[in-house]
């Protein structure tokens, strides 16, 4: 039990066998006197569920998942140490509620062959696998060969009543590879009797990606057991241990939700006379961490490896090349590999698996290490990342390490030679600690030196030190010979434009912007370098068109954006043309061009992968342009997908609108989907993260209606209107928001007088959906008033206006008077009759919020057929697929026959897409 934190509480197994109730309680296993085989003594401690820590943080979205999990035959909880996989498990066990009963067995290095199955007979037994009358019975191994007796034991596993789910602890210490696979043997032969549950620091030689694709494996890796921040809050609490919110943040971003990180720091800053002080300072360098880790972490790996880890701390990020390069060796990539399949800490970046970065705390406890060991080394290697840097064109990255070496010649030559490249290029999501600084005289008197150091507090997002040099630089443009004065402006015009753009002051970037396209006229900047010219251009106009974007003004953005993309190519800026398609895509989805937006999106993310800054920033702006073209043709679901994506692709980076717009069209989502209590807590989310920003008008009011509509929804038509009276200004936003809640009211006058003239064909109202809500909400008051003819006549010309982009979200916002409306209009004639048909077939379909089923078309698919159909979408034939799940070709051919009869299938293309649409995959 290694994960066992300090303080945790001594105690036996738990409660007796029957909850209040009387009805068996599977929480705690009872321990009974342990027979082992033959003479061999065994430990009943192994046997029993570790005790609780103090301070237990209760987090049952973890527990939902362990109880989905054991409904299963595997559940793998796979992290590094310190993730808390043991205090899970136990905490599951003893104040959870599971559905079977449940074995405990932590092991140790020296189980293997008849001495781990001892344990497991031992722990089944305790178990009460066969229920509270007795023993349970299950046989004993002798000394028969192990697979004679893995053959008894899965045969009796089958006649358990009830299935038994058995916990292997610590399952990285087991070196025995027999282990593993009489595992295997009894996953597959104990008719689904047993529920594997295994914790460790490695993955197990299992069959997991067979497992992962039958849907047999459920995973808690680093990504789930890390804790959340209100989940960090509440472990900082119960060790009284209060802080602000925005210190929270910091110590949140640091330990990355480390379990042990945090609990580190609270035991640091339970009694601290300064706690801002200490989370500001606290680090891997500190002392806690830097122990925990050496004797958890660097100890288990051998000599070569821990050289490489210490050489390679310098980095940010690493790749195999970089591990030869800093190291000698030839086999960095695989050393790599090997360090994440142990999760020893290292972090693949992308699904190619070419680039990983450290955990931070472990990167900053290595980095401590290589200083105490050998002060001297730390500027050599960074030395010889900034060549390697440089030769493989990362000119940011070269930067940073040749200051960290303290060769301000080769820093300043990176950046005057390739500033718009170090502009656009690496931007770590965390600040990072200050490198090493040149002497401030020397900064003084070199302006382009300063560039150089602010470039690299910019790429570092420490905008105060970045702030500081470009005034400094500033002040010394005159010490530079004549002929470099109108370059070196240029570029200093860029990196202020950039530090505007970082810190969202968007008045600061539209000045940056145009003061950088009006020194781009000078005739000496296009002679000393064109390329670089365009390269300023490009720059300038995709600001200016971002910060348009933000502000809500269309047609100036899509002009710059449209010559930004242009500029960018010409320059050969692949980041940067990137970059401009993907907030155009956005752009036209805003504006209701549905087509145009979806194709530019598609572009976008169809472009060749760029690293750098605005690699980050534009495949969010492609994936939420997806998702609103999806959201506004009423495909909810892959909707919902694609925000997903844009939320995971944007974090942490806060470029807003960004941000916002993702809060508030999963608001809307979630509002679409009846779950009107989340839809809240997002849009609170999102009104937060605009907090100290420059907010434009479309926002404020977009916000505001967001939150009106949910208090309609739940029939607080009063608070509703009093918020949006209390929002300065007008909009089309508010006017529907207002109309809806005089609409809820049974109030059809007030709802048509609030309405603004959409109709109108000269309006100045940019979002056609908005133009497109303000119809419907019309059509339906007028209804509601009486006037049928009336009503139909403007649901006429709705459907006209959204028909040519394919928008039907907004016809599904009236509920039962909206389908009453459509079916009314359908009976009278149209011209869209097709489409009114489609909405109201979709509208007789279950709800969106209801849960996917195993139903295809009433007919429910067995547990057998739902396995057989998910490697169906695989190119496996049913030879392989019986060999795949030990059955027999004609056992695989019936399961196949009765899929296709259930989903009205003639082939398996058609069977799958069936399935798929029926949410079955």
């Amino acid at each position: 039990m290694r994960e066992q934190p300090s303080g945790a509480r001594p105690g036996g197994a738990g409660s007796g066998p029957q909850g209040p109730s009387g009805a068996p309680d599977y929480g705690t296993p009872v321990p009974r006197p342990v027979e082992g085989a033959g003479d061999m003594p065994l430990l009943t401690s192994k046997l029993a569920v570790p005790a609780l820590p103090d301070g237990l943080v209760d987090r049952p979205r973890l527990g939902k998942l362990l109880d989905a999990g054991v409904g299963g035959p595997v559940t793998l909880l796979s992290a590094p140490a310190g993730w808390g996989k043991t205090v899970l498990l136990s905490a599951w066990v003893r104040t959870g509620s599971p559905a079977c009963p449940v074995a405990w067995l932590t092991l140790e290095g020296d189980d293997a062959g008849t001495r781990f199955w001892t344990y497991v007979h031992a722990a089944l037994n305790a178990a009460d696998a066969c229920g509270r009358e007795g023993h349970c019975g299950l046989p004993a191994p002798s000394g028969d060969a192990p697979g004679d007796y893995l053959a008894v034991l899965a045969d009796a596993l089958t006649g358990l009543p009830d299935p038994v789910a058995l916990i292997l602890d610590d399952f990285d210490q087991v070196a025995d590879p027999r282990v593993a696979d009489g595992l295997e043997f009894l996953v597959r032969h104990a008719a689904a009797r047993l529920r594997l549950l295994i914790a460790t620091r490695v993955d197990p030689p299992l069959p997991l990606p067979r497992w992962r694709l039958s849907g047999e494996l459920t995973e808690l890796r680093a990504a789930e057991l890390a804790f959340v921040e209100t989940e960090a809050a509440e472990l900082l609490a119960n060790q009284d241990v209060v802080i602000p919110d925005a210190d929270l943040c910091i110590l949140h971003a640091r330990t990355e939700g480390w379990a042990a990180g945090l609990r580190l720091a609270a035991m640091s800053l339970r009694g601290h006379p300064e706690p801002a002080g200490f989370v500001a300072e606290f680090g891997g360098d500190d002392r806690g961490i830097v122990d925990y880790l050496a004797g958890e972490v660097l100890a288990a790996q051998p000599a070569d490896v821990r050289e490489v880890l210490l050489c390679t701390s310098v980095l940010q990020r690493v790749c195999g090349g970089l591990v030869d390069a800093l190291t000698g060796r030839t086999d960095g990539q695989r050393i790599l590999t090997d360090l994440e399949r142990a999760n020893t800490f290292v972090v693949p970046l992308g699904d190619q698996r070419c680039w990983y970065r450290y955990h931070r705390l472990f990167g900053e406890a290595l980095r401590a290490e290589l200083r105490r060991q050998t002060p001297d080394r730390a500027s050599r290697l960074h030395s010889q990342a900034a060549a390697w840097h440089d030769a493989h064109g990362l000119p940011a990255e070269a930067l940073g390490h040749a200051l960290a070496a303290g060769d301000w010649r080769s820093a300043k030559s990176l950046v005057t030679g390739q500033w718009h490249r170090v502009l656009l290029g690496a931007y770590d999501q965390l600040p990072r600690r200050p490198m090493r600084a040149p002497p401030a005289d020397i900064v003084r008197a070199d302006p382009e030196l300063a560039v150089a150091c602010a470039a690299d507090r910019l790429n570092s997002a420490d905008l105060d030190s970045a702030g500081g040099y470009l005034r400094l630089a500033a002040r010394g443009r005159d010490l530079l010979p004549d002929g470099r004065r109108d370059g070196f402006s240029v570029m200093l015009t860029a990196f202020e434009l950039l530090e505007a753009e970082l810190g969202g002051e968007v008045a600061k970037v539209l000045g940056c912007g145009a003061q950088l396209l009006g020194l781009l006229g000078r005739p000496g900047v296009a002679e000393a370098d064109p390329c670089a010219e365009e390269g300023a251009r490009a720059i300038a106009l995709s600001a200016l068109g971002a910060a348009r974007l933000a502000l809500g003004d269309l047609d100036p953005a899509e002009e710059a954006l449209g010559r930004g993309m242009s500029a960018a190519e010409r320059a050969g800026l692949s980041c940067l043309r990137l970059a401009c398609a993907g907030r155009l895509a956005v752009l036209r989805a805003l504006r209701g061009e549905l087509g145009p937006a979806d194709r530019t999106a598609a572009t976008a993310l169809g472009m060749p992968p760029c690293r750098g800054r605005c690699h980050q920033l534009h495949s969010p702006h492609a994936y939420l342009a997806q998702a609103i073209v999806h959201y506004e043709r009423g495909d909810l679901r892959e909707a919902e997908r694609h925000l997903d994506l844009a939320a995971q692709a944007c974090e942490p980076v806060a470029e807003q609108p960004l941000p916002a717009l993702i809060a508030i069209f999963r608001t809307r989502l979630l509002q679409a989907q009846g779950k009107l209590t989340q839809g809240y807590e997002v849009l609170l989310a999102g009104r937060r993260g605009l907090a100290g920003r420059q907010c434009p008008r479309y926002l404020r009011h977009w916000f505001a209606a967001a939150e009106a509509d949910l208090r309609t929804s739940y029939g607080d038509t009063v608070t509703a209107r009093e918020l949006l009276h209390e929002v300065p200004g007008t909009s089309t936003f508010l006017a529907v928001a207002l109309a809806r809640t005089h609409l809820r009211d049974q109030e059809p006058g007030a709802a048509v007088q609030a309405l603004p003239h959409w109709a109108d064909e000269d309006t100045t109202e940019p979002f056609l959906a908005a133009r497109l809500d303000a119809g419907f909400v019309d059509a339906l008051a007028v209804r509601c008033a009486g006037d049928v003819r009336r009503a139909s006549g403007v649901l006429e010309h709705v459907l006209e206006l959204a028909e040519p982009e394919g928008f039907r979200r907004v016809f599904t916002q009236g509920g039962q008077q909206g389908r009453d409306l459509l079916a009314e209009h359908l009976d009278s004639g149209t011209a869209y009759w097709s489409t009114v048909s489609e909405l109201l077939r979709t509208a007789e379909d279950r709800p969106p919020d209801e849960p996917p089923g195993r139903h295809a078309g009433g007919r429910p698919l067995t547990d057998r057929e739902l396995t057989v159909l998910r490697y169906l979408q695989s190119m496996l034939s049913n030879v392989e697929i019986a060999s795949e799940l030990c059955l027999s070709v004609n056992t695989v051919k019936t399961h196949v026959r009765n899929i296709y009869r259930k989903l009205d299938a003639d082939r398996r293309r058609e069977a799958v897409r069936r399935a798929r649409e029926l949410q079955l995959l």
